[in-house]
């Protein structure tokens, strides 16, 4: 099977230059024309993806060659991408950078030559004119696998700016496919790990995705654009779409599947709301494919778990930002230490490694975990090589994954659990909790490159 779904790719010379009110405001004003766009972002990013799905009205999707590998790239796109018109995919930091002391791994350029998409490129042109010229020029001529199909200029002063602008990248023979003036209106605030999610804001981030795609609808020539995308041709292997149903080597038959699917299944609630924001589309999708009834509550305003709760998965975001609310919800925090005694399967990352903690920043947690947590001044930043190092309800011993930590926080761990990763980063350390049926770590994980994570988790919940 083949994927020809018409594609961009927005990259950058750098973080800050704009990509994102570009990328949104695209995949917004696309819609509005009556498309489906279907909206990917590089990288590990959780919070971009969430403008994207309100531009779009589709599941923001993640493509990270580092997590899931650069095989699942291709496959994992024309999942999400199913059934669109047209797709667009936001870069990550510069276009060139990705995977520290690793080359091109898991950068813009990477995903953009694994599927063949033309790259839009957005300049930052607040701070130059005839020097656009040469700056397009690098990074047009740096790898010619990469094809850069146009230019939009952002920040652009004045008409008379904009005038030298044009006139420097004649030269570069890349053409000018959209200029952006100045607005603050649309601009998203920001903190200590990047956007504020939409979850957080509501109304006001409907408004700042409506505000991008005025200021896109109006700077942009959509058509070429459009056009552009159409140009793309088929994404390169011929690849079939990525499914979260068993893979064809899996040891298990397809009449165990078939078994499996009439059996009980098991509800996971899984934590959502605006302090618990940080998740992957296709987790639910595993689950959900694996057996399981995925129930999602909110932490911050459900007083006890969904009825029947077999399992609980508690994912990333800003408990720190939430901290009051979540210690003052008791009801819930007894009611998740509860089923963790019960034996019940439970995965938390980041976020929810804190939520599980006794405490963080001197508030009471729920006391699964005998440790505290604090925030801190030192960013925790990178992606992880990372092996299970005790059996668990996601993984047993010895499975090899790869994950990425953003954190302000830290851990100070008490006794009676084992670690759940040992991880290089670049020094060998331990790092997790895994205690009965908790696993609960920093480390961010994609299941779509481990299916078997999500098998296994929800098999623990039908029998424990």
């Amino acid at each position: 099977m083949v994927t020809s779904v018409p594609r961009l790719v927005i990259a950058a010379p750098s973080s800050g230059s704009g990509k994102t009110t570009v990328a949104t405001g695209l995949m917004a004003a696309f819609a509005a024309r009556g498309l489906a766009v279907s909206p990917h972002k590089v990288g590990p990013d959780y919070i971009d993806p969430g403008y994207h799905a309100l531009a779009t009205g589709r599941a923001g999707r993640n493509l990270d060659a580092y997590l899931c590998g650069p095989g699942l790239i291709g496959p994992l796109f024309a999942h999400g991408a199913r059934g669109c018109d047209l797709a667009v995919v936001e870069g990550v930091m510069g276009m060139y950078d990705g995977a520290a002391g690793e080359g091109e791994l898991a950068s813009t350029a990477q995903v953009a030559k694994l599927l063949r998409a033309p790259v839009v490129l957005v300049v930052d042109a607040s701070s130059q004119s005839r020097s656009v010229a040469a700056l397009v020029h690098g990074f047009v001529s740096w790898d010619p696998e990469v094809r850069i199909g146009g230019v939009i200029l952002n920040k652009v002063a004045s008409d008379r700016h904009e005038e030298l602008l044009r006139e420097a990248l004649e030269s570069a023979g890349v053409p000018v496919l959209g200029v952006l003036r100045r607005a603050p209106q649309v601009s998203v605030p920001s903190r200590h790990l990047g956007l504020v999610p939409v979850a957080e804001r509501q109304g006001a981030a409907v408004e700042a995705v409506a505000s991008m795609a005025a200021q896109v609808a109006q700077g942009c020539d959509l058509g070429a654009l459009e056009a552009l995308a159409r140009a793309a041709g088929d994404v390169p292997g011929g690849s079939a779409p990525w499914t979260p149903g068993l893979p064809t080597h899996d040891h298990r038959s397809r009449s165990d599947e078939k078994r499996a699917d009439t059996e009980r299944k098991p509800v996971v609630a899984v934590a959502g709301g605006a302090a618990f924001t940080f998740s992957y589309a296709e987790h639910v999708e595993l689950l959900t494919a694996a057996g399981a009834e995925v129930v999602t509550f909110d932490p911050l305003r459900d007083e006890q778990l969904p009825e029947g709760t077999a399992g609980l998965v508690v994912g990333g975001g800003f408990p720190e930002v939430y901290g009051a609310e979540l210690s003052a919800n008791e009801p819930l925090r007894k009611a998740v230490a509860a089923l963790a005694r019960s034996g019940a399967p439970v995965a938390a990352e980041c976020a929810g490694l804190l939520y599980l903690c006794r405490e963080l920043d001197g508030r009471p947690m729920c006391g699964v975990l005998d440790a505290t947590a604090r925030m801190s001044e030192r960013l925790t930043l990178g992606y992880r090589d990372a092996v299970a190092v005790s059996d668990s309800v996601l993984a047993p011993a010895g499975t090899r994954m790869r994950g990425h930590e953003f954190h302000r926080t830290v851990v100070e761990p008490g006794a009676g659990a084992d670690p759940a990763w040992g991880v290089r980063a670049p020094e060998r350390r331990v790092e997790g909790f895994v205690q009965h049926g908790v696993h609960a770590s920093y480390l961010h994980t994609h299941w779509a490159s481990e299916p078997g994570v999500a098998r296994r988790f929800v098999e623990r919940c039908r029998t424990s």
